[in-house]
């Protein structure tokens, strides 16, 4: 190739390689430019919200607000409200109206759901922060009875939260601490029903007028005691007895982490309730109950989630057993009295678990046992129960159970559909 050729050849790199310097400097340049406009509109930005607070501070400092009306939390302008929307579709092979688990008559709100189609409860939810010391939650479900709306107090209670040493207390009308789900409210349940010993035992749930002192340890295990007195006009107690403080409960619950995946819950709990005139079964012709009513509850949760992520996978397995120990008479519908002294025990063990996002599947055996204070003793009553249901979110969830029952005098097979919605605020569960 000749030097002209040459020539030529490296006059077209050395351009190409120019040119390739001068467009990577322009580029540079371009990001450059770019990088500074967004510095300075971020500059510009804080520098506005930096006077908005300024000017928001003096005009604090200039006009005061009086203690009393200071507010924290939800209650900054309004308290939180939340509407829970419950309703259910019940098929039986049986009449409910006839349901009846012998040597186990039912108080409180046990018993079957009434079959067919029924809206069940809409439960508003109102909470706030009254002021740095208290706050306060109020339960108020909407109920349809004989053809008419009614709306009802189920829970009001106030909570001081500002007490030293890990202490807290709760006064007004709530669910006891005692057991696993006694607490919780009914949409939060993994089944549509309570498991056979709440409802024999507690009536479904134990709810009351009362005090409540719970405290925390300062532990790396999760610690907590409580105590509660009742006024005892709730079953298992009746009548209000010993002046309006009928009823008085111990608890303590332990609990923590394996890993990350793994958490437990294991707790101990006792209710001793007097009874007067105690009304259970058949509501036109109760049976009643004077006397001494004591329930021990042991229970133990597992719960697992890989890497603590409960949206994608989970299993949630509870059990728990009852003890319960009556001491007194009852006198039946058109008789005298009949003298019991009667132990009776109740256990369930149920899992729920979720293999993929917005699935879940779970599985329940509830049972009975013990003295029999209305005859020869029967068989164990108990029950099967299966679930799966399907959330959307954690604000809706739809529901299908099937349970074999077979506790009452005659075994029976359940089909229930079930709708769970939330609106509005909505505080967490507890664990």
């Amino acid at each position: 190739m000749s030097t002209q050729k040459y020539f030529v050849v490296l006059c077209v790199v050395g351009t190409l390689f120019v040119g390739d310097a001068f467009a990577a400097d322009s580029e540079l340049d371009l990001l450059r430019e770019e990088v500074a406009i967004l510095r300075a509109d971020y500059e510009t930005r804080i520098a506005a919200l930096e006077e908005r607070l300024a000017a928001a501070e003096n005009s604090q400092v200039s006009a005061p607000v009086p203690q009393a009306s200071v507010r924290t939390g939800n209650a900054a302008s309004n308290p939180a409200i939340g509407v829970i929307f419950q309703g259910q579709a019940w098929n039986y092979g049986k009449d409910p109206g006839d349901y009846s688990i012998p040597g186990f008559p039912l108080g409180g709100e046990a018993g079957p759901f009434d079959e067919g189609l029924a809206i069940g409860e809409a439960e508003i939810n109102i909470s706030a922060n009254v002021d740095d010391k208290f706050t306060a939650w109020l339960t108020a479900p909407l109920v349809v009875e004989d053809g008419e709306a009614i709306i009802e107090i189920e829970e009001a209670w106030l909570e001081a939260t500002a007490l030293p040493a890990g202490l807290s207390a709760r006064f007004g009308r709530f669910f006891s601490g005692i057991g696993y789900l006694n607490n919780k409210h009914a949409h939060s349940w993994d089944f549509a029903d309570q498991p056979l010993p709440y409802q024999a035992f507690l009536g479904d749930q134990y709810l009351d007028d009362g005090i409540q002192v719970r405290w925390i340890a300062p532990t790396d295990i999760y610690v907590e005691a409580g105590a509660e007195v009742f006024r005892g006009s709730r079953y298992p107690a009746g009548g209000s007895a010993h002046s309006g403080y009928g009823a008085n409960s111990l608890f303590v619950n332990l609990g923590g982490d394996i890993g990350g995946d793994h958490s437990w819950l294991a707790g101990l709990s006792y209710l001793n309730a007097t009874s007067i005139e105690r009304e259970s079964g058949d509501e036109d012709a109760p049976l009643l109950f004077d006397g001494d009513s004591a329930t021990t509850i042991a229970q133990f949760v597992y719960k697992w989630a890989p890497n603590g992520n409960w949206k994608q996978r989970n299993l949630v397995v509870s059990s728990e057993f009852f003890w319960r120990s009556e001491d007194g008479d009852y006198t039946l519908p058109g008789g005298g009295p009949l003298v019991a002294n009667n132990d009776q025990r109740g256990w369930y063990l149920q899992a729920a678990y979720q293999p993929f996002p917005r699935w879940r599947f779970g599985a329940r055996f509830d049972q009975l046992s013990g003295d029999n204070p209305f005859g020869p003793e029967d068989d164990e009553p108990m029950r099967y129960s299966l679930m799966t249901d399907w959330s959307n979110s954690e604000f809706s969830r739809l529901r299908l159970q099937y349970t074999r029952d077979e506790a009452g005098f005659s075994s029976d097979d359940q089909w229930g559909l079930q709708y769970i919605l939330s609106i509005g605020a909505h505080g967490g569960h507890s664990f």
